[in-house]
């Protein structure tokens, strides 16, 4: 593993603590929105809500300063990760504690996987993999909406790039996972599928990815899944045929009586899904940490060196909770965190150091991991006229081994939420 550039680590602590200018230009954000949603008069009024009262904390106004050099490490952990789920010790593996229907591989590798890590002194730590991770066209929209301050141009050279090529990158992406399946061409119709959708706080998301497909030619909905039909032959959407589905449910089995149409259609191949059940299977559920912190086992099914390397350096030890070593867990609590293990949106997570026996001892219950627990790193911003201290994380959209974009997020507590006053996502300039 190549060493880490002391000077760019020390440049950017120094940045995210004595920096306070306000990147964002707030009126062309708006104005980009607006420009992305002109075709679709009833969206332009979505637009706007993203900078009103419900959804004040959604970006926040100034960047974060990220090592380029941790960077190229975050995305050295992502090739490592794609190579061993090729191993078919780790497919074995993960593939055990699976639902059935993830054992179906049509082929797709997986939309905007999201890849979500803490930095510190000793380099990026990888807190947890997300198949349908939300936010990448918000924060397209967001990088391009900045100001540049704090030092050379340069420090945006690497995002500007990311951006120039976004929209290309996307629609690229969802030709590419139709023709794992298919073989060639494109889909026709793409559905974007959520629970509710027009109730998700990231809906105006949905409306933006909407808005780019079809200026490229794929005309493209919004649906929720109980207004999809299966006839055996294909899935449709309110009596729309539907090629392909973008999967932002977080019922990542399709488990749910109100997804048995996509189900069944998931089943029988005959509509592509992504992110689909295999893939979640394969990165996202948390279990899987137990095996890419486990570097004995990774090196005795086949993964390269310098692959085991860059994930014995960046991934958290992580461990099941069993019965077994309970006690043992629970004398360890303070420097440990515990997730559910198909679990989302940092719902039903606990920080050992404030547990209490009795909710241990529901999480005794089975469905667990503990994490070793990596604080997140901090930057000072300034909060109506006051210095405050913030979180921050790290998120790189990827498809496959590329990285599609590279943003933050700042907030306070125990979890990203977006009700944090001066935080929310954030542009990463690389130093």
């Amino acid at each position: 593993m190549p060493a880490f550039n002391d000077q760019s680590r020390q440049a950017a602590k120094r940045l995210n603590r004595q920096c306070f200018c306000l990147t964002l230009d707030r009126h062309e954000l708006e104005r980009s929105l607006t420009r992305q949603l002109h075709d679709d008069a009833s969206a332009i009024p979505e637009a706007a809500s993203l900078l009103s009262d419900t959804h004040s904390h959604l970006f926040s106004d100034t960047p974060v300063f990220v090592p380029r050099e941790d960077i190229l490490a975050m995305q050295r952990v992502v090739r490592a990760i794609n190579r061993a789920a090729l191993l078919s010790g780790y497919r074995r593996a993960a593939l055990n504690w699976a639902p059935e229907i993830a054992g179906i591989d049509p082929g797709p590798v997986g939309a905007f996987m999201g890849y979500d890590f803490h930095l510190g002194e000793a380099g990026p730590q990888l807190i947890e993999v997300n198949t349908n991770a939300g936010g990448a066209f918000l924060n397209a929209r967001l990088g391009r909406a900045q100001r540049t301050c704090c030092g050379p141009a340069a420090q945006r050279e690497h995002t500007t790039a990311q951006l120039e090529v976004f929209d290309a990158n996307v629609v690229r992406m969802f030709e590419r996972e139709w023709q794992h399946q298919r073989g060639r061409g494109r889909p026709v119709r793409l559905a974007i599928v959520d629970d509710r959708p027009e109730s998700q706080y990231l809906y105006p998301e949905f409306l933006l990815a909407q808005a780019l497909l079809e200026s490229h030619g794929i005309e493209t909905l919004i649906a929720d899944p109980g207004e999809l039909t299966y006839t055996q032959v294909r899935l449709y959407s309110n009596g729309a045929p539907v090629d392909l589905v973008y999967n932002r449910l977080v019922d990542f089995a399709l488990e749910a009586p109100a997804h048995a149409a996509l189900r069944e259609a998931y089943r029988d191949g005959a509509v592509v899904v992504s992110p689909n059940p295999h893939v979640h299977a394969l990165f996202a559920d948390k279990r899987n940490l137990t095996l890419l912190s486990d570097a004995a086992r990774l090196r005795d099914w086949g993964l390269e060196e310098p692959d085991i390397q860059a994930l014995e350096h960046a991934v958290p030890l992580t461990r099941d909770v069993t019965e077994a070593n309970a006690e043992s867990l629970w004398q360890a609590r303070r420097e440990l965190f515990f997730k559910p293990a198909t679990g989302h949106g940092s719902k039903g997570v606990y920080r050992g150091s404030k547990l209490t026996r009795g909710t241990f001892s529901q999480i005794v219950q089975g469905g667990y991991i503990a994490q070793a627990y990596v604080p997140p790193s901090e930057r000072l911003i300034n909060v109506d006229g006051t210095p405050v201290e913030r979180k921050v994380d790290v998120r790189l959209y990827t498809y496959a081994d590329e990285v599609l974009l590279v943003a933050a997020r700042v907030y306070q507590g125990q979890a990203t939420n977006f009700r944090t006053p001066g935080g929310g996502f954030a542009p990463v300039f690389q130093v």
